[in-house]
């Protein structure tokens, strides 16, 4: 593999503009997922029976097996769990593909647009919608394992479901979804890559490129190892801040 000096500063320029598209793409991804995570949690877990409410409401009490099963039904917890099991079980690549070309192929409405920026807002939807769906599975373990006899001390000493919640819940739910959540981020930094499928111009597009003669440069590889030294170091700084977070989570043991 010869790498060419001439060509290095060129080389360097472009991964330099890629990556930062690719960091771009990783900040929104986590400001718009972690949020939306919690909410889908909270679908995930709601246990609104409206049959059941309907029931109780006009004094009926279900009869037989199915009419038990109808008052037990709980419609936004089974739709919220059905599109986490649809968005975790077909890959990323796919759900791009479908946000950005559903529009324009099959409705006839092409909303993106055909700029960089459009591409770059596609793929911000898909990322995030696709990691709060992971990330929703995640905050759902970490407040289903807090053992129930937290919330019933709380509710001993006179605090409010409210206060239960954010005081105690939350703040165990953070200590127990920080190493699962390390590792999503992670996968995060390097799944940033298939934004590409839709040409998004991310670093593993800038240093494909030159393969295929950019900037006047062409036929060659090299340029295509050197983006996994930028997602080394990138890799290795989150990590460290990952465990030094985990470290200051210790005094919930």
């Amino acid at each position: 593999m010869n790498i060419n000096p001439e060509h290095l500063p060129i080389v360097i320029h472009a991964l330099n503009v890629g990556f930062v598209q690719t960091l771009k793409l990783f900040a929104v991804t986590l400001l718009g997922a972690i949020p939306l995570g919690l909410i889908i949690s909270f679908g995930s877990m709601n246990n609104w029976r409206p049959l059941g409410w309907l029931f109780s409401a006009v004094g009926l009490a279900p009869q037989g097996r199915f009419g038990k099963w109808l008052s037990n039904i709980r419609p936004i917890r089974a739709l919220t769990r059905l599109v986490v099991w649809v968005v975790r079980g077909t890959p990323l690549m796919i759900q791009l593909l479908i946000i950005y070309y559903f529009p324009g192929l099959v409705l006839g409405n092409p909303i993106w647009g055909g700029s960089e920026a459009g591409r770059f807002t596609a793929s911000a939807v898909a990322f995030v919608f696709n990691y709060a769906c992971y990330f929703s599975e995640i905050y759902r373990g970490g407040i289903q394992g807090v053992p129930r006899g937290q919330q019933e001390a709380g509710l001993v000493l006179g605090m409010t479901r409210r206060q239960i919640f954010f005081k105690v819940t939350l703040l165990q739910m953070i200590k127990r979804i920080v190493p699962p959540m390390s590792n999503e981020i992670i996968t995060l930094v390097k799944d940033t890559s298939l934004a590409r499928i839709i040409a998004l111009q991310e670093i593993i597009w800038a240093g494909q490129a030159f393969m295929k003669g950019s900037q006047g440069i062409s036929g060659v590889i090299w340029p295509l190892f050197f983006t996994a030294i930028y997602y080394l170091i990138f890799n290795g700084v989150l990590t460290v801040l990952l465990e030094r977070l985990e470290r200051k989570l210790d005094y919930f043991r």
